[in-house]
C-alpha cells in the first residue's frame, strides 16, 4: 500500500486474464476480499485497475463489473465521508466508474474504450427527441464526473507541493491517463448529439448549451494543465481544444468541427482474437497480480524473499516498541537499538537484493522462456536451501531479540515502580507545603487586620483634637477683628455708592443708543419679512407645480408598467393556448413523455405559482415596479405550458381511464390559467386575481403522474413479456391437464360406485368437466386477444418494449392468469376428494365461484387495451358468458339425491328430527362463516389497496417465474381496478 504508481505489468496480466477467461468473474471474486474500506491507497489503485479493465479488458468485463456496482458505490460513499488525503478522490473515482458501467450497460453498442463510429452513435441515439436528449444528458453527466475527479487530483497535487516526477505525484496522476482517453471520446459524442438536438428543437436547449460551455472550459483547462506536465509528455499526446465551443445554433459549424485525437505512442491493443497464453500468467496467481497492483504484499514471491519479508513485518512493530521504551527510560539501550537497526537494514538490503534478482530473472524469462524452464529446477533447489538457512539464522536472531526485550521490560517495570514511589513522596511534600503556606497566610491576614484597626482609632483621635484646636483659634480671631470690620464696612459702602452713581449715568447713555439701534433693526426686519413672504409664495407655487408633475409622471409610469404587464400576459395567453392546441393535435399523438418527467414539471410549476403570487402582492403594494411580476408571469406561462404538453404526451402511453382523467386535468389547468391571466390583464380584476384554482389542478396532474409511475421494480421490464407468455401457456396447460384428469376421475367413479351415488358423481364430474372445457376456451380466446393487442399497439417498438411500457397492465394480466390456473387446480382437487368421500359439495360450489371471479378478472385485464370492434374481443366475451352460465348451473348439479324407500315411519321421523337439529347447527355455523368471510374480504381489499398505493412492497413476480399455476396461492393475485 505504498504511495507509488501501479506496476503496468500486473495491470496487463489482469487484462490478459480477462480475455483468456472471457470476463471478469475471477477478478471480482478476489477483489471483494481486498481491504478497500480500510486503506484509501489500495482503494485508489483498485479504481485505476478497474478503469483499465473496463477499457481494455474483455467485452464481458463491463457486464460482470456492473453486478458489483453497488459495492463500488458503497466504497465511494465510505471514503467520501472520511477526511483522508486519498478518500475524496476515491469517492469521485468510484462515482465516475459507476456512471461508466451504467452507461455501457445501457448502451451496449458503445464498448468500454468508447471507440465507436459516428454511425453507431447515431443509430444508438435514434431519431426520437426524448431518447437523444436522455443520451446527451448521460454523456454530459459522464464527462462532468470525470472532470471533477481530474480537477480534485490536480488540486491535491498542488496542495501537497508534489511534482509529476516523484512517486507520490505519479501515484495520483497515473489514473488520469485512461481518463484523458475517455474525455476525448465523450467530448466528441456530446458535440455530435448536441448538433443533432439543435437540428430538431434549438429553442429549448439554452440550459444544455450553458452546461456544455462550462464543461468545455473545464476540459480545456484540464488538457492544458496535463500537457505542461513532464509525466504525460512521454506517455500520451494531448490535442489542443479550440478557443471557444462549437456554435450549435449554426448548422454549418458541424462541417468546421474537428474530432479530438489522443495518441499514445506505446499503447498496446489487447484483442480477443490475438490473445496468446503468456509464460508468467496462470489461473491461480491472478489474485497475486491484483494484490501487487493494489499495494498488498505479494503472495507468490520466492520462498526466501517471502519468508524474510514476513519475518521483517513481524519484527518491525516490536523494534519500534523497543526503541520507544528505551528512549523514555534510559540511554543504556541505545547501543542495542543501533545494532538492531543495522541488522534490520542488512536484512532489508538482502530482501531488496532478492527482489532485484527476481525481477531480472523475470525479464530474462520473457526473452528466453525455454532456457529458463530448464534452469529453474536447479535454482529452486539452491534458493530453497539458502532460504531455509536464512530463516534459521533469522529465527535465532528473533529469539535473542525477544529475550532482550523481556529483560528490558523487567527493568522498565522496576523503573516505573521507583518513579511511582518518588512521585508519591513528592505529592505528600507538596500537600504539606500547601498546608503550611495556607496557615502562614491566615496569620498574616489576622495581623494586618489588627494593625489596621489600631491605626484607624489613633487617626480618629488626632482628627478630633485638631478640630477642637481650630475652633478655639477661630473664636479668638473673630473677637480681635470685630472692631476693625465695622470701620472698613462704612468706608466700603461710601465708595460703592459713588461707583453706582457713575454706572447709572453710563447705563442711561447706552440705553439711548440701544433704542436708536432697535428702531433701525425693526425697520430692516419689516423689509426682510415682506421679501420673505414674497419668496415663500413663489416657492409654494413651484412646489405645487412639481407635485402635480410628479403625480403625472407616477401615473404615466404606472400606466407604462401595466401596459408591460398586459403585453406579458397576452404573450403568456398565447403560450397557454398553443399548449392547449397540442391536446387535440393529431401530430402530437406521436409524442410520449414519462410520468417521472411530468411529476418534475408539475413540481416546478407549483413552485413558480408561489413565486408569482408573492410577486403579485408586491406589485399591488407598489404599482411603480412590475418587473418582478413580469418575470414570474413569463416563467409561469412557460412552465404551465410545459406541464400541459407533457401531461398530454404522458396520457398517450397511459391506460384509457387514467389518460382521460389526465387530459381533462390538463384542459382544466389551461382554462384556469387563461382565467387568471385574464384577471391580470384588466385594472378592475387585478386585485382579485387568485391562482388557487391553478394550484389545485396542477396538484391533481402531479398526483396522476405519480400514480402512473411504476411501483414494482422487483422484476426487470425486459422479463415482463416472457412472463406473460409463460403464465398464459402454463394456465392453458394446467386447464388441459385438469380436463384430462377430470375424465379419469369420472371413469374411476363409474368403476367404484353404483346406484344413486354413481348418478350424483356422474352429474358432478360432468358439470366440472364442462366448466373446465369452457374455461379452456376462454383462456384460448384471451391468449389470441392478447397477441392481437400487442401486435396492434406496439407500433415500431418491440414486444418487450410494449410490455415494459405498459407494465401495470402486464402485471394485471399475469396475476389474472395465475388466478385462473389456481382456480382450475383447486376445482380438480375438490372433485377428486368428493368422489373419494373425503370432501364436501360446498367446496365444489366455492371453487366454481372462484373460477367465475378469476375468469372475470382475466376478461377485464384483456379488455383494458382492446378495441371495442375487435372480433376476438367478441369471442372472448361469448366465452366469458358461457363460463358464467356453466358456473351458475354448477350448484344445481351438486344437489344430493337421496333414496328413502327402505325406511320405516319411525325411522323417517327420527331422521327428520336429527336433520332439523343439524339444520339449526349448520345455520349457526353458516352465520359464523359469513362473518369470517367478510373479515377475509376486508383484509383482502386492504392489502390490494396498499399494493396499489405503493405502501407495501411490489408483487414478487421474480420469485414465482418458475412456479406452475397449481402452486400459486390466491394471496399473490393482484386486483384489477
Amino acid at each position: 500500500s505504498a504511495e507509488t504508481p501501479a506496476k503496468e505489468k500486473h495491470v496487463r496480466n489482469v487484462i490478459l486474464g480477462s480475455h483468456k477467461e472471457g470476463g471478469a468473474t475471477t477478478f471480482w471474486s478476489y477483489s471483494l476480499n481486498l481491504p478497500l474500506s480500510s486503506s484509501s491507497m489500495i482503494a485508489w489503485k483498485f479504481c485505476y485497475l478497474l478503469h483499465k479493465l473496463l477499457r481494455e479488458g474483455h467485452r464481458n468485463a463491463v457486464a460482470d463489473s456492473y453486478r458489483h456496482c453497488r459495492s463500488v458505490k458503497d466504497m465511494g460513499t465510505l471514503w467520501g465521508n472520511l477526511h483522508d488525503r486519498y478518500g475524496h478522490i476515491v469517492a469521485l473515482s468510484a462515482k465516475f466508474l459507476c456512471l461508466k458501467m451504467e452507461f455501457h450497460t445501457k448502451h451496449k453498442v458503445i464498448p468500454g474504450n468508447l471507440e465507436a463510429s459516428d454511425e453507431a452513435l447515431e443509430k444508438e441515439a435514434g431519431s426520437d427527441m426524448t431518447n437523444v436528449l436522455d443520451m446527451t444528458q448521460e454523456l454530459l453527466d459522464y464527462l462532468d464526473a470525470g472532470l471533477k475527479m481530474a480537477e480534485t487530483v490536480l488540486r491535491q497535487l498542488d496542495a501537497n507541493k508534489a511534482t509529476s516526477t516523484t512517486p507520490a505525484g505519479q501515484c495520483r496522476l497515473t489514473p488520469l491517463i485512461p481518463l484523458i482517453l475517455d474525455c476525448s471520446f465523450l467530448y466528441h459524442f456530446s458535440v455530435r448529439l448536441m448538433f443533432k438536438l439543435h437540428s430538431i428543437a434549438p429553442d429549448v436547449l439554452l440550459g444544455h448549451r450553458e452546461r456544455f460551455r462550462d464543461l468545455f472550459m473545464s476540459l480545456k483547462q484540464f488538457f492544458n494543465r496535463a500537457r505542461e506536465m513532464e509525466f504525460f509528455k512521454s506517455i500520451i499526446q494531448i490535442p489542443d481544444l479550440p478557443d471557444a465551443p462549437p456554435n450549435f445554433l449554426r448548422a454549418a459549424a458541424l462541417a468546421e468541427y474537428k474530432k479530438l485525437v489522443v495518441v499514445m505512442p506505446n499503447e498496446v491493443r489487447h484483442e480477443e482474437e490475438e490473445v496468446e497464453p503468456q509464460p508468467e500468467f496462470r489461473e491461480a496467481p491472478e489474485m497475486s497480480q491484483v494484490s501487487i497492483q493494489l499495494g498488498v504484499p505479494e503472495a507468490s514471491l520466492e520462498p526466501d524473499s517471502e519468508s524474510l519479508r514476513k519475518e521483517l513485518e513481524v519484527l518491525k512493530p516490536e523494534l519500534q516498541l523497543i526503541k520507544t521504551e528505551l528512549c523514555s527510560s534510559r540511554a543504556q539501550a541505545q547501543k542495542c537499538v543501533t545494532e538492531l537497526k543495522a541488522q534490520v537494514n542488512r536484512l532489508e538490503a538482502e530482501v531488496e537484493e532478492q527482489r532485484t534478482h527476481k525481477q531480472m530473472a523475470m525479464v530474462e524469462n520473457e526473452h528466453l522462456r525455454m532456457e529458463v524452464d530448464t534452469l529453474r529446477h536447479a535454482t529452486e533447489a539452491e534458493s530453497a536451501q539458502a532460504a531455509e538457512l536464512r530463516f534459521t539464522q533469522l529465527k535465532d536472531r528473533h529469539a535473542e531479540l525477544v529475550s532482550s526485550h523481556a529483560d528490558l521490560m523487567k527493568k522498565n517495570a522496576e523503573t516505573v515502580k521507583l518513579l511511582s514511589a518518588i512521585k508519591q513522596e513528592q505529592d505528600d511534600l507538596l500537600k504539606a507545603k500547601k498546608h503550611l503556606e495556607s496557615e502562614l497566610e491566615n496569620l498574616q491576614h489576622e495581623k494586618r487586620n489588627t494593625q489596621k484597626l489600631e491605626i484607624d482609632r489613633l487617626r480618629r483621635e488626632l482628627d478630633s483634637t485638631r478640630a477642637e484646636l481650630a475652633r478655639a483659634n477661630s473664636a479668638l480671631q473673630s473677637k480681635e477683628m470685630s472692631g476693625t470690620q465695622l470701620s472698613s464696612t462704612v468706608a466700603g459702602l461710601q465708595a460703592e455708592r459713588d461707583v453706582l452713581r457713575r454706572l447709572v449715568g453710563e447705563h442711561e447713555v447706552e440705553l439711548n443708543s440701544l433704542r436708536q439701534e432697535a428702531q433701525l433693526h425693526q425697520s430692516s426686519l419689516e423689509q426682510e419679512r415682506q421679501r420673505s413672504s414674497m419668496e415663500l409664495g413663489s416657492l409654494h407655487a413651484q412646489l405645487q407645480q412639481k407635485a402635480c408633475r410628479e403625480e403625472e409622471l407616477t401615473q404615466k409610469l404606472q400606466g407604462e408598467q401595466f401596459c408591460l404587464l398586459q403585453c406579458a400576459v397576452v404573450e403568456a395567453e398565447g403560450i397557454i393556448l398553443d399548449a392547449v392546441a397540442k391536446l387535440d393535435d393529431p401530430i402530437h399523438l406521436r409524442c410520449i413523455s414519462s410520468p417521472d418527467y411530468l411529476v418534475n414539471r408539475a413540481e416546478i410549476t407549483l413552485a413558480s405559482i408561489d413565486k408569482m403570487q408573492q410577486s403579485h402582492l408586491v406589485y399591488l403594494g407598489n404599482r411603480n415596479d412590475a418587473s418582478g411580476l413580469l418575470r414570474t408571469v413569463t416563467q409561469f406561462s412557460h412552465l404551465a405550458a410545459d406541464t400541459i404538453v407533457n401531461g398530454a404526451a404522458t396520457s398517450h402511453s397511459a391506460p384509457s381511464d387514467q389518460a382521460d382523467h389526465l387530459t381533462d386535468s390538463c384542459r382544466d389547468c389551461a382554462n384556469h390559467c387563461l382565467q387568471y391571466l385574464k384577471d391580470l390583464k384588466f385594472q378592475a380584476s387585478l386585485q382579485r386575481a387568485d391562482p388557487s384554482a391553478i394550484r389545485y389542478t396542477v396538484q391533481r396532474i402531479l398526483s396522476l403522474g405519480q400514480g402512473l409511475c411504476p411501483k414494482g421494480q422487483d422484476v426487470l421490464k425486459e422479463e415482463l413479456g416472457d412472463m406473460v407468455d409463460k403464465e398464459m401457456i402454463a394456465t392453458s396447460t394446467a386447464i388441459e391437464d385438469a380436463v384430462l384428469r377430470m375424465d379419469e376421475i369420472l371413469n374411476q367413479a363409474k368403476r367404484g360406485s353404483t346406484g344413486v351415488k354413481l348418478e350424483v358423481n356422474q352429474s358432478i364430474l360432468g358439470s366440472c368437466s364442462d366448466l373446465m372445457k369452457a374455461v379452456h376456451m376462454l383462456v384460448t380466446a384471451a391468449t389470441d386477444l392478447q397477441k392481437d393487442i400487442v401486435e396492434g399497439g406496439r407500433g415500431a417498438a418491440t414486444v418487450t418494449e410494449f410490455y415494459a411500457k405498459n407494465s401495470r397492465w402486464t402485471e394485471g394480466l399475469i396475476s389474472a392468469s395465475k388466478a385462473v390456473g389456481w382456480g382450475a387446480t383447486q376445482l380438480l382437487d375438490s372433485a377428486d376428494r368428493v368422489v373419494g368421500e373425503q370432501g364436501t359439495y360446498e367446496e365444489l360450489i366455492a371453487c366454481s365461484h372462484e373460477i367465475a371471479a378469476s375468469t372475470a378478472q382475466l376478461v377485464a385485464a384483456s379488455k383494458v387495451k382492446a378495441d371495442r370492434n375487435n372480433k376476438k374481443l367478441h369471442t372472448l366475451q361469448q366465452a366469458s358468458s358461457h363460463v358464467n352460465n356453466m358456473a351458475a348451473g354448477f350448484p344445481a348439479s351438486c344437489c344430493i339425491v337421496m333414496d328413502f324407500s327402505g325406511m320405516s315411519l319411525i325411522k323417517l321421523k327420527k331422521e327428520e328430527m336429527e336433520t332439523q337439529v343439524k339444520v339449526l347447527q349448520l345455520e349457526t355455523q353458516l352465520e359464523q362463516e359469513r362473518v369470517h368471510l367478510g373479515e377475509l374480504r376486508k383484509r383482502h381489499y386492504e392489502l390490494a389497496y396498499r399494493l396499489e398505493t405503493g405502501e407495501t412492497t411490489s408483487l414478487a413476480l421474480s420469485s414465482t417465474n418458475k412456479a406452475t399455476p397449481s402452486s400459486t396461492s390466491p394471496q399473490s393475485v393482484t386486483l384489477i381496478t
